[in-house]
């Protein structure tokens, strides 16, 4: 039977170099000289530093340029509480989400139940869901389904067979 993994991955090396380009820009753009702003990266967890919360809406908007450049979703990324942190500065983490958590697959497997035709089924398998259906039509269709729905993380096809 035709079938298709849906997965949601990202790119770390593509963020580590976001992160980089955008910790460069904010050293050099005048906007931010005696702000002591910096972009902190650890794994998919990324921690925004900066001296008051307008300086920090701006090295956000500076991080998602740099992001959407290199490729990376939007979609998946997870914005914390801003806190108060140490000498009148403000933190954010934020955080990259991979994988398909469990409720959003829930979520998935649901949409494709309704909307996606007879004959097509779908079983979560770790972080990811395999498609499966009689015709190869019904998958594309499923795939464009998916597409147009906006389920908060960005999705890949993988492992489309016949």
């Amino acid at each position: 039977m035709p079938s298709f993994d849906v997965d949601s991955e990202v790119d770390a090396q593509e963020v580590k170099n976001a992160v980089d380009q955008a910790q460069r820009e904010i050293g050099t753009r005048f906007d931010f000289k005696n702000t002591n702003s910096t972009i902190e990266q650890n794994e998919m967890v990324i921690t925004l530093r900066t001296i008051s919360e307008d300086r920090l809406t701006a090295l956000r908007t500076v991080l998602e340029e740099k992001l959407v450049k290199r490729g990376v979703s939007l979609r998946g990324i997870d914005y914390g509480d801003v806190q108060e942190a140490t000498q009148n500065t403000v933190r954010q983490i934020v955080t990259i989400q991979v994988g398909i958590s469990s409720e959003k697959a829930r979520e998935i497997n649901k949409l494709i139940k309704e909307k996606a035709e007879k004959g097509t089924s779908s079983q979560t398998q770790g972080d990811s869901i395999r498609v499966t259906a009689k015709k190869r039509d019904s998958l594309q269709g499923v795939i464009a389904m998916l597409k147009a729905e906006d389920v908060g993380i960005p999705l890949q096809f993988q492992n489309f067979r016949d």
